[in-house]
């Protein structure tokens, strides 16, 4: 996919001379100016990252920005003047994409695109508005191509994170609320630290594994393609397997015989799973060492104010910062990569851990009231 190529330079009839020149429509031109020169470099930045297909789609977003900013600098004529700086998002953007690259900066660019006004503003054409939405849409694909490959790996790191946060907060204020001590509160969150790093460990490798198994077990044999040669015409048993695999008796009879009438040494009966599918389940030791070692840092952070000395109240409402500080920043990042308003996202990430901890704090209360 490519964007498309009609020129966008022509300007709107209410525009320039149809009209008052006012400061704050100069100001807001410069300011589009900035941002699609700064997006253009963004994509030229990124694309000498990559090699191929990939880098081609890019320069050639960078070529549709460059068209936009013609666009501005006609409409600005001897208004230019000295270039103001791009919207604070699109330089971080640039930032990004100079320092690292990657599928972070591609979900960064991809939200970009959508906060477009041109579909609103009068000086702005039709087809400028229709390149910024076909533009989120190139950028999507490119940044799926990338979570698809880590979603495997950021799926458990994430998870790890959360749950380490979360759980261990959770069981720290429980105890806490209990009215047990201060010792006992720190031995009950680093046992917990270290069996539910254990356990999430433990659990991504089985289950990755037995994800990847069921994806193998599902793979043609070998040994199936190799007795292609010597299969019966006329009965023409490959017709079953490809029945058996959703096709249409008829649709199967047909392939079939097309499959045994162009054999070569190299026909296979089915195409085997392809690579992506396998990286977007990540590889089961990847995902269980990422999920113990998130788990195990997310885990600690309630810890802290107790192994530092704190006690009490106190040691309860600065492991609870920490932890919401924490609990931001997971969320945020999920809603980066996902593309996705990052601040909802770390809202909800916040009310959803400190929602679970209240609850086993309001129980911690009960049960020392009661034991009491």
């Amino acid at each position: 996919m490519t964007p498309p190529s009609t020129p966008t330079s022509g300007v709107p009839a209410n525009a320039g001379a149809d009209r008052r020149r006012a400061p704050q429509d100069i100001r807001r031109w410069r300011r589009y100016l900035a941002d699609e020169r700064a997006e253009a470099a963004t994509y030229r930045d990124l694309a000498s990252r990559r090699s191929g297909e990939e880098k081609e789609i890019l320069l050639a977003l960078a070529d549709a920005e460059k068209r936009h900013e013609d666009h501005w600098l006609a409409l600005l004529g001897d208004d230019v003047g000295k270039p103001l700086r791009g919207d604070w998002r699109t330089r971080s953007l640039g930032l990004f994409a100079r320092r690292f690259g990657g599928v972070f900066v591609l979900a960064l660019a991809q939200r970009a695109e959508a906060r477009s006004t041109y579909e609103t503003d009068a000086d702005a054409t039709a087809t400028m508005a229709a390149d910024e939405r076909i533009h989120e849409e190139v950028v999507r694909g490119l940044a799926t191509r990338g979570r698809m490959r880590m979603s495997g790996t950021f799926r458990a790191a994430v998870f790890g994170a959360n749950d380490g946060l979360v759980s261990n907060l959770a069981l720290i204020l429980g105890i806490g609320a209990s009215g047990a001590s201060n010792a006992t509160v720190l031995l009950s969150g680093l046992a917990g630290l270290l069996a539910g790093a254990l356990s999430m460990g433990a659990g991504e490798y089985v289950s990755v594994r037995s994800q990847r198994e069921l994806l193998d077990a599902s793979t043609p044999s070998p040994l199936a393609s190799a007795a292609l040669p010597h299969l019966d015409v006329d009965a023409n048993e490959l017709a079953l397997v490809y029945r058996a695999r959703g096709l249409a008796p008829d649709e199967a009879e047909k392939h079939a015989g097309e499959v045994l009438s162009t054999y070569t040494a190299a026909t296979v009966i089915a195409p085997a799973v392809e690579g992506d599918e396998f990286e977007t389940h990540g590889s089961a030791m990847g995902a269980a060492v990422s999920s113990f070692l998130f788990f195990a840092s997310g885990a600690l952070i309630p810890v802290l104010p107790y192994l530092f000395g704190l006690q009490g109240g106190v040691a309860i409402l600065v492991g609870s910062a920490l932890v919401g500080i924490a609990l931001l920043g997971t969320g945020a990042t999920v809603g980066l990569l996902s593309g996705a308003s990052p601040i909802k996202r770390a809202l909800r990430q916040l009310a959803i851990g400190f929602g679970a901890a209240a609850a086993t704090y309001a129980l911690g209360l009960i049960f020392g009231a009661t034991v009491a």
